[in-house]
């Protein structure tokens, strides 16, 4: 088994995100990462596979019965 460590700098490269995100994710705790020494954030590939995970946008299905109503116009034309 070997293991792929990155800062900050390298996994917003492969993340395609800025550096600033990323490290403000981490020290609120809101993604996962690893700190060594004096508070040094490093991330592991199952890392940024999982924060990529946290930020998915999975599509939202609607019911039938359900419909956007805009307005009172609309709403009027329902009744």
């Amino acid at each position: 088994m070997r293991l792929e460590f990155y800062e900050p700098d390298e996994a917003a490269v492969l993340l395609r995100c800025s550096e600033a995100w990323l490290r403000a994710g981490a020290a609120n705790c809101e993604f996962p990462h690893l700190t060594w020494g004096k508070g040094k954030i490093i991330f592991t590939d199952e890392h940024l596979e999982e924060i990529a995970h946290l930020r998915e946008v999975k599509p939202h299905i609607l019911d039938a019965d359900t419909r956007r109503v805009i307005g009172t116009r609309a709403e009027r034309r329902l009744k």
